[in-house]
């Protein structure tokens, strides 16, 4: 079977280039060590939720995924108790919610209507098993990013923390695609549905993986081309009502409109010269052209 991996955000920036930036901010560090616990948290509901629709069969997979959930909460209670011992905040995550787009961009038809039930177990297991790479891929960049910032106490005890929980996410991965693997080993259609959904998900966890970082001009017509994307990987007769469905609010993007008013006004706040200089530019420009100008030397600084 293919391997699919994440692709970098908008195909310039590899998550090391991301952390490297935030390990260097401690105040969008300590959102991002956040944003991780808030996915944790979230996954124990949505873990939840498959496991109630599997209703007991197959029972091996209603085990894993309880074994699962159980990790995921530990995880979350890590970190929880990580940002209170830094003095840092546990509410919810400013920002476009990663795992809300995701959830909207899902086709819960998928997850039921199979006639085969053996079918119908794909679609979450690609599901979770997309997602998890992601987090493996970031936590991973994250760790890396830390040894190679200052070696202070605060750093260390978040990047001893991140180490606790990567190996049990890689285990998570491992898990899925075992089981993925394991059912496309029982037919050509069995293989089939699991390659499409494969494809699938990995194109719905891209996009919502973007739509959470991106705020720049011209993000809307960014967000459609991502839908687009995915139904590309679905049969000819469901790409209509699925494109039309989700196409207004990618259109309009009313989480979009308030993010952009929250950074610009956080920015504004901390630094007025530096909102001039650099958060301005890097809206107009967008990533590309941010990614393409050189980096201040830090004597200029």
């Amino acid at each position: 079977m293919a391997v699919i991996y994440p692709r970098k955000f908008q195909n310039v920036l590899s998550a090391r280039d991301v952390l490297k930036q935030v390990v260097c901010d401690r105040q969008i560090h300590l959102i991002t060590l956040n944003r991780y616990r808030y996915s944790e948290q979230r996954s124990c509901k949505d873990l939840t939720e498959v496991i109630e629709k599997l209703n007991g069969k197959p029972r091996e997979l209603v085990q894993d995924l309880s074994r699962h959930i159980a990790d995921e909460a530990r995880h979350a209670l890590w970190l929880t108790d990580l940002l209170v011992e830094l003095g840092a905040d546990i509410g919810t995550p400013p920002g476009g919610s990663y795992i809300d787009e995701f959830e909207r961009l899902l086709d819960p038809e998928a997850f039921q209507n199979e006639s085969d039930p053996e079918y119908g177990i794909i679609a979450p297991l690609a599901a979770i098993n997309v997602t998890e790479k992601r987090g493996c891929e970031y936590f991973s960049a994250h760790i890396y990013a830390l040894k190679q910032a200052p070696q202070t106490p605060e750093n260390i005890k978040i990047r001893e923390t991140i180490a606790k929980i990567l190996p049990e996410e890689a285990g998570h991965v491992r898990w899925g695609n075992g089981w993925l693997a394991k059912i496309a080993r029982k037919s050509p259609e069995h293989r089939q549905k699991v390659e499409q959904a494969k494809q699938k998900y990995a194109a719905i966890e891209q996009a919502a993986f973007e739509s959470g970082m991106d705020i720049t001009l011209g993000a809307e017509l960014r967000r459609v081309t991502h839908l687009v994307e995915i139904a590309n990987t679905m049969p000819l007769w469901e790409r209509p009502q699925y494109l039309m469905e989700r196409l207004p609010q990618s259109l309009l993007a009313p989480d979009l409109q308030f993010t952009r008013i929250q950074a610009a006004q956080k920015a504004w706040q901390r630094d007025p010269q530096a909102f001039m200089e650099k958060f301005v530019p890097m809206f107009l420009n967008g990533i590309q052209g941010r990614k393409n100008q050189p980096e201040k030397s830090s004597v200029s600084k």
